[in-house]
């Protein structure tokens, strides 16, 4: 193969010709920042893997937090379906909104829906007060 440009063994030549003629202080100097620069790179590393292992390690606290308040979730949800059910089998006449005041929230404060759900609270209010007579 036949170029005009150089080749490695021309780049090669050439690398060891500008080492050999730049000054001690410069070469000595370049060394320095070599090592100073791979002990950063190693520092570097060894601190993204402690991060890695403390993401890690978060994300797994998080989980089983998670997990953790899904299970109780889970448990008042069971409970109170149970509780509503025993609740609905006992059906006596004139006891309808009774039942209704009980599955409302008419504390507007503690609502935690994003809804303004306010017209149907004063809605239920006003017919648990007067009922509808037919």
């Amino acid at each position: 193969k036949e170029s005009n440009g150089p080749t490695d063994c021309y780049a090669a030549i050439s690398q060891v010709d500008r080492l050999q003629s730049e000054p001690e202080s410069i070469r000595k100097w370049r060394e320095e920042q070599k090592e100073r620069l791979e002990q950063l790179d190693a520092n570097s590393r060894k601190q993204e893997a402690e991060w890695k292992e403390k993401a890690i390690k978060e994300l797994e606290e998080w989980y089983a937090r998670q997990d953790e308040k899904l299970q109780k979730t889970k448990a008042s949800n069971r409970a109170a379906e149970e509780a509503f059910v025993n609740d609905a089998e006992d059906v006596f006449p004139g006891t309808e909104w009774e039942r209704v005041a009980q599955l409302c929230d008419f504390n507007p404060k503690s609502s935690k829906q994003a809804k303004d759900v306010s017209r149907m609270r004063s809605v239920l209010i006003s017919l648990k007060q007067a009922p509808l007579v037919r």
